[in-house]
Protein backbone atom coordinates (compact mmCIF):
# COMPACT_ATOMS: atom_id res chain seq x y z
CA UNK A 1 0.00 0.00 0.00
CA UNK A 2 1.05 3.65 -0.86
CA UNK A 3 0.41 6.13 1.79
CA UNK A 4 1.22 9.70 2.14
CA UNK A 5 0.04 11.61 5.65
CA UNK A 6 -0.06 15.26 5.49
CA UNK A 7 1.89 15.27 2.22
CA UNK A 8 3.06 18.99 1.80
CA UNK A 9 5.14 20.75 -0.94
CA UNK A 10 6.51 24.64 -0.79
CA UNK A 11 7.05 26.10 -4.40
CA UNK A 12 9.51 29.24 -4.78
CA UNK A 13 6.11 31.98 -4.69
CA UNK A 14 3.06 29.33 -3.65
CA UNK A 15 2.46 26.44 -2.24
CA UNK A 16 2.70 23.42 -5.35
CA UNK A 17 0.84 20.96 -3.48
CA UNK A 18 -1.42 21.75 0.20
CA UNK A 19 -1.31 18.90 2.95
CA UNK A 20 -3.04 16.03 1.50
CA UNK A 21 -3.48 11.93 3.12
CA UNK A 22 -4.10 9.43 0.46
CA UNK A 23 -4.22 5.61 0.63
CA UNK A 24 -3.39 3.52 -2.65
CA UNK A 25 -3.92 -0.19 -2.77
CA UNK A 26 -2.78 -2.82 -4.63
CA UNK A 27 -4.54 -4.26 -7.36
CA UNK A 28 -6.70 -0.78 -7.65
CA UNK A 29 -6.68 2.25 -9.72
CA UNK A 30 -6.44 5.23 -7.24
CA UNK A 31 -7.48 8.52 -9.37
CA UNK A 32 -6.19 12.20 -7.75
CA UNK A 33 -7.88 15.26 -9.07
CA UNK A 34 -5.44 18.18 -9.00
CA UNK A 35 -5.98 21.43 -10.49
CA UNK A 36 -3.04 22.74 -12.36
CA UNK A 37 -0.21 20.65 -14.03
CA UNK A 38 2.37 22.07 -11.65
CA UNK A 39 0.34 20.76 -8.61
CA UNK A 40 -0.50 17.57 -10.50
CA UNK A 41 3.22 16.74 -11.45
CA UNK A 42 4.50 17.84 -8.42
CA UNK A 43 2.30 15.38 -6.27
CA UNK A 44 3.42 12.65 -9.15
CA UNK A 45 7.14 13.46 -8.16
CA UNK A 46 6.19 13.33 -4.35
CA UNK A 47 4.92 9.88 -4.74
CA UNK A 48 7.08 8.51 -6.53
CA UNK A 49 10.13 9.71 -3.84
CA UNK A 50 11.35 12.21 -6.82
CA UNK A 51 10.75 15.03 -5.17
CA UNK A 52 11.07 15.74 -1.56
CA UNK A 53 8.17 17.14 0.46
CA UNK A 54 8.12 20.00 2.78
CA UNK A 55 6.29 18.22 5.08
CA UNK A 56 4.21 15.56 5.53
CA UNK A 57 5.51 11.67 4.47
CA UNK A 58 5.00 9.01 1.59
CA UNK A 59 5.29 5.59 2.41
CA UNK A 60 4.85 2.60 0.99
CA UNK A 61 4.22 -0.51 3.16
CA UNK A 62 6.81 -0.05 6.09
CA UNK A 63 9.06 1.78 4.01
CA UNK A 64 9.49 5.47 4.47
CA UNK A 65 12.82 6.40 2.91
CA UNK A 66 13.08 8.38 -0.11
CA UNK A 67 15.59 5.93 -1.65
CA UNK A 68 13.61 2.92 -1.10
CA UNK A 69 10.45 4.64 -2.58
CA UNK A 70 12.38 5.53 -5.81
CA UNK A 71 13.69 2.02 -6.36
CA UNK A 72 9.85 0.46 -6.38
CA UNK A 73 8.19 3.27 -7.95
CA UNK A 74 7.96 4.62 -11.94
CA UNK A 75 6.34 7.92 -12.87
CA UNK A 76 4.64 7.81 -16.10
CA UNK A 77 4.50 10.93 -18.67
CA UNK A 78 5.25 13.99 -16.65
CA UNK A 79 5.58 16.87 -19.03
CA UNK A 80 9.49 18.57 -18.42
CA UNK A 81 10.33 15.62 -16.68
CA UNK A 82 10.18 12.44 -18.16
CA UNK A 83 7.48 12.87 -21.04
CA UNK A 84 8.37 11.34 -24.47
CA UNK A 85 9.89 13.87 -26.75
CA UNK A 86 8.50 14.09 -30.14
CA UNK A 87 11.77 14.12 -32.13
CA UNK A 88 12.47 10.44 -31.08
CA UNK A 89 11.45 7.20 -32.44
CA UNK A 90 9.88 4.38 -31.01
CA UNK A 91 12.84 2.82 -30.72
CA UNK A 92 15.03 4.93 -29.46
CA UNK A 93 12.48 5.49 -26.42
CA UNK A 94 12.46 1.87 -25.66
CA UNK A 95 16.48 2.00 -25.96
CA UNK A 96 16.60 5.03 -23.57
CA UNK A 97 14.52 3.80 -21.28
CA UNK A 98 15.62 0.35 -21.06
CA UNK A 99 18.98 1.54 -20.48
CA UNK A 100 18.09 3.09 -17.36
CA UNK A 101 16.50 -0.17 -15.57
CA UNK A 102 18.97 -0.70 -13.13
CA UNK A 103 19.86 -4.86 -13.71
CA UNK A 104 20.54 -6.91 -16.24
CA UNK A 105 18.43 -9.09 -18.59
CA UNK A 106 18.36 -10.48 -22.28
CA UNK A 107 16.64 -7.61 -24.03
CA UNK A 108 18.17 -4.91 -22.11
CA UNK A 109 20.50 -3.74 -25.08
CA UNK A 110 18.19 -5.13 -27.97
CA UNK A 111 15.26 -2.70 -28.16
CA UNK A 112 13.79 -4.23 -31.03
CA UNK A 113 13.29 -7.43 -30.21
CA UNK A 114 11.78 -6.42 -26.46
CA UNK A 115 9.62 -4.00 -28.82
CA UNK A 116 8.60 -7.79 -31.17
CA UNK A 117 8.17 -9.42 -28.31
CA UNK A 118 6.06 -7.03 -26.82
CA UNK A 119 3.40 -6.22 -29.42
CA UNK A 120 5.07 -3.20 -30.59
CA UNK A 121 6.31 -4.74 -34.17
CA UNK A 122 3.62 -2.38 -36.23
CA UNK A 123 4.96 0.81 -34.70
CA UNK A 124 8.57 0.43 -34.47
CA UNK A 125 9.82 3.29 -36.55
CA UNK A 126 7.25 5.61 -36.00
CA UNK A 127 7.97 9.11 -34.72
CA UNK A 128 6.28 9.76 -31.04
CA UNK A 129 4.33 12.48 -32.26
CA UNK A 130 2.79 10.28 -34.65
CA UNK A 131 0.95 7.52 -32.16
CA UNK A 132 -2.08 7.63 -30.52
CA UNK A 133 -2.69 8.51 -27.11
CA UNK A 134 -3.17 5.08 -26.22
CA UNK A 135 -0.54 3.41 -28.14
CA UNK A 136 1.87 5.47 -26.13
CA UNK A 137 0.59 4.99 -22.90
CA UNK A 138 0.68 1.55 -23.38
CA UNK A 139 4.11 1.70 -24.36
CA UNK A 140 5.23 3.81 -21.67
CA UNK A 141 3.49 1.27 -18.89
CA UNK A 142 5.10 -1.73 -21.13
CA UNK A 143 8.58 0.06 -20.86
CA UNK A 144 7.75 0.87 -17.10
CA UNK A 145 7.57 -2.87 -16.07
CA UNK A 146 10.65 -4.02 -17.68
CA UNK A 147 12.12 -2.94 -14.27
CA UNK A 148 10.88 -5.77 -11.68
CA UNK A 149 11.23 -4.00 -8.57
CA UNK A 150 8.45 -1.61 -9.92
CA UNK A 151 5.41 -1.95 -7.42
CA UNK A 152 3.92 1.85 -7.53
CA UNK A 153 3.22 3.00 -10.84
CA UNK A 154 1.89 7.02 -11.10
CA UNK A 155 0.79 7.99 -14.20
CA UNK A 156 0.86 11.92 -14.62
CA UNK A 157 -2.17 13.66 -16.02
CA UNK A 158 -3.23 10.63 -18.82
CA UNK A 159 -6.24 12.88 -19.19
CA UNK A 160 -4.87 15.84 -20.98
CA UNK A 161 -4.39 14.10 -24.17
CA UNK A 162 -7.58 13.10 -25.18
CA UNK A 163 -11.66 13.82 -23.31
CA UNK A 164 -12.11 10.00 -24.12
CA UNK A 165 -11.47 8.24 -21.22
CA UNK A 166 -11.38 4.93 -22.89
CA UNK A 167 -7.71 5.46 -24.39
CA UNK A 168 -6.43 5.34 -20.80
CA UNK A 169 -8.60 4.45 -18.05
CA UNK A 170 -8.82 0.52 -19.23
CA UNK A 171 -4.93 0.28 -19.29
CA UNK A 172 -4.52 1.61 -16.27
CA UNK A 173 -7.04 -1.42 -14.36
CA UNK A 174 -5.11 -3.75 -16.54
CA UNK A 175 -1.59 -2.38 -14.97
CA UNK A 176 -3.64 -2.22 -11.84
CA UNK A 177 -4.95 -5.79 -12.32
CA UNK A 178 -1.45 -7.66 -13.29
CA UNK A 179 -2.52 -8.41 -16.72
CA UNK A 180 -0.33 -5.73 -19.17
CA UNK A 181 3.26 -6.43 -19.34
CA UNK A 182 3.07 -10.22 -19.77
CA UNK A 183 4.03 -10.12 -23.28
CA UNK A 184 3.23 -12.94 -26.27
CA UNK A 185 5.57 -15.36 -25.43
CA UNK A 186 3.91 -15.43 -21.52
CA UNK A 187 1.48 -18.18 -20.69
CA UNK A 188 -1.37 -18.95 -18.43
CA UNK A 189 0.45 -20.17 -15.49
CA UNK A 190 2.85 -17.18 -15.36
CA UNK A 191 1.72 -15.67 -12.24
CA UNK A 192 -0.17 -12.05 -12.46
CA UNK A 193 1.52 -8.69 -11.21
CA UNK A 194 -0.83 -6.78 -9.37
CA UNK A 195 0.59 -3.39 -9.05
CA UNK A 196 -0.48 -0.16 -6.81
CA UNK A 197 -1.72 2.39 -10.01
CA UNK A 198 -2.48 6.09 -9.09
CA UNK A 199 -3.67 8.38 -11.60
CA UNK A 200 -3.07 12.05 -11.12
CA UNK A 201 -6.11 13.63 -13.04
CA UNK A 202 -7.36 17.14 -14.16
CA UNK A 203 -10.92 15.79 -13.47
CA UNK A 204 -12.46 13.06 -12.61
CA UNK A 205 -14.67 11.12 -15.16
CA UNK A 206 -18.34 10.78 -14.93
CA UNK A 207 -18.39 6.85 -15.40
CA UNK A 208 -15.85 6.13 -12.88
CA UNK A 209 -16.64 4.44 -9.75
CA UNK A 210 -13.27 3.38 -7.83
CA UNK A 211 -11.37 4.71 -5.57
CA UNK A 212 -11.09 8.66 -5.58
CA UNK A 213 -9.50 11.50 -3.74
CA UNK A 214 -8.65 15.11 -4.09
CA UNK A 215 -5.48 16.96 -3.73
CA UNK A 216 -5.27 19.12 -0.50
CA UNK A 217 -7.86 16.34 1.34
CA UNK A 218 -5.99 17.08 4.39
CA UNK A 219 -7.14 21.06 4.80
CA UNK A 220 -10.42 20.39 3.63
CA UNK A 221 -11.01 17.48 6.06
CA UNK A 222 -9.28 19.96 9.29
CA UNK A 223 -11.72 23.22 8.07
CA UNK A 224 -14.78 20.56 8.33
CA UNK A 225 -13.67 19.56 11.92
CA UNK A 226 -13.01 23.09 12.46
CA UNK A 227 -16.71 24.03 11.88
CA UNK A 228 -18.44 24.42 14.84
CA UNK A 229 -21.14 21.86 15.32
CA UNK A 230 -25.10 22.91 14.67
CA UNK A 231 -26.86 23.96 17.98
CA UNK A 232 -29.06 21.18 19.00
CA UNK A 233 -33.09 22.11 20.22
CA UNK A 234 -33.06 20.28 23.65
CA UNK A 235 -37.27 21.39 23.60
CA UNK A 236 -37.29 19.23 20.58
CA UNK A 237 -38.88 22.26 18.29
CA UNK A 238 -37.55 20.23 15.05
CA UNK A 239 -39.49 17.26 15.79
CA UNK A 240 -42.80 16.86 13.83
CA UNK A 241 -45.51 15.87 16.39
CA UNK A 242 -48.68 17.04 17.46
CA UNK A 243 -48.07 19.42 20.43
CA UNK A 244 -45.58 20.81 18.01
CA UNK A 245 -48.81 21.48 16.17
CA UNK A 246 -50.51 23.06 19.44
CA UNK A 247 -47.59 24.28 20.34
CA UNK A 248 -47.54 26.47 16.59
CA UNK A 249 -51.03 27.25 16.53
CA UNK A 250 -50.49 28.82 20.08
CA UNK A 251 -47.69 30.92 19.41
CA UNK A 252 -49.69 32.22 15.77
CA UNK A 253 -52.61 33.06 18.18
CA UNK A 254 -50.11 35.54 20.34
CA UNK A 255 -48.60 36.78 17.50
CA UNK A 256 -52.53 37.83 16.59
CA UNK A 257 -52.76 39.02 19.87
CA UNK A 258 -49.68 40.86 19.54
CA UNK A 259 -50.73 42.32 16.69
CA UNK A 260 -53.88 43.58 17.87
CA UNK A 261 -52.00 46.20 20.49
CA UNK A 262 -52.04 48.98 18.33
CA UNK A 263 -55.21 49.04 17.46
CA UNK A 264 -55.99 48.71 21.10
CA UNK A 265 -53.49 51.43 21.92
CA UNK A 266 -55.71 53.47 19.55
CA UNK A 267 -59.01 52.93 21.06
CA UNK A 268 -57.27 54.00 24.47
CA UNK A 269 -56.06 56.92 23.32
CA UNK A 270 -59.39 57.87 21.51
CA UNK A 271 -60.86 57.33 25.07
CA UNK A 272 -58.53 58.97 26.87
CA UNK A 273 -59.02 62.13 24.18
CA UNK A 274 -62.62 61.88 25.36
CA UNK A 275 -62.43 61.68 28.75
CA UNK A 276 -60.07 64.79 28.71
CA UNK A 277 -62.67 66.48 26.60
CA UNK A 278 -65.64 65.59 29.13
CA UNK A 279 -63.22 66.87 31.91
CA UNK A 280 -62.73 69.78 30.22
CA UNK A 281 -66.23 70.86 29.02
CA UNK A 282 -67.12 70.50 33.49
CA UNK A 283 -64.77 72.54 34.41
CA UNK A 284 -65.79 75.64 32.06
CA UNK A 285 -69.35 74.52 32.82
CA UNK A 286 -68.09 75.49 36.46
CA UNK A 287 -65.60 78.01 35.63
CA UNK A 288 -69.26 79.56 33.68
CA UNK A 289 -71.28 79.12 37.04
CA UNK A 290 -68.64 80.62 39.10
CA UNK A 291 -68.75 83.58 36.86
CA UNK A 292 -72.70 84.12 36.78
CA UNK A 293 -72.90 83.86 40.42
CA UNK A 294 -70.31 86.30 41.45
CA UNK A 295 -72.49 89.40 40.26
CA UNK A 296 -75.58 88.50 42.44
CA UNK A 297 -73.47 88.28 45.38
CA UNK A 298 -72.30 91.66 44.39
CA UNK A 299 -75.66 92.80 44.49
CA UNK A 300 -76.53 91.29 47.92
CA UNK A 301 -73.96 93.15 49.43
CA UNK A 302 -75.30 96.41 47.88
CA UNK A 303 -78.51 95.81 49.41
Amino acid sequence: MLTTNQLHIDGRHHTLLPATTVKARRSEVLLIQADGQERRTALALALTGRMKPSAGTVSIGHDASLAGLRRRSAIIDAPEVNAPENHLTVKSLASEDLALVPFKFRDRTRPTAWLVKHGFRDILDQWIEALEPTRLLHLQLELALANRDVDVVVVDSPDRHTADTSAWLPLLEQLAAGTLGRGEEVNASTPLRPLVVVGVVGRIPDEWDGAVDVAGNALLTHADHSDPPPSSDPDGAGDVSDDGDEAGLGAQDDAIETSELPALDLEAQEHGTSAAGEAAEVDETISASGTEQAPSQQEEETR
